[in-house]
């Protein structure tokens, strides 16, 4: 009977995309604050807001085309960081952390 109960359990997650235990971490937070920081500085929060919302769909593939380029990339941030994004975007909730950032700042600057 415990077998069956593994094997039940295993199925139930077993073309799960990610865990949804898992959480961000506070250096995940702080990229993403400091992105969005950068981001309405620049005063692009408005397209960058629409472009994260368009580009939901694709994140996956957009944090591999960052991974290509990383070289041009690091020239801005550090390797650390900007492998720390590439996988951050990986995660399909990311967008989702971007926006509220993005969305954070833009009320804090109208304020």
């Amino acid at each position: 009977m415990y077998q069956v109960n593994n094997i039940k359990a295993w199925w139930r997650h077993a073309f799960a995309v990610e865990d949804p235990q898992e959480g961000w971490s506070a250096e995940d937070r702080e990229l993403a604050e400091r992105l969005a920081d950068l981001i309405v500085r620049r005063r692009l929060g408005g397209a960058a807001l629409m472009a994260l919302e368009a580009g939901r769909p694709c994140n996956f593939l957009g944090s591999q085309a960052l991974t290509f380029l990383a070289p041009f990339a690091t020239l801005v941030f550090s390797a650390d960081e900007y492998e720390r994004f590439t996988r951050m975007l990986e995660r399909r909730q990311s967008i989702d952390l971007l926006l509220e950032a993005l969305t954070r700042r833009e009320s804090e600057k109208h304020e």
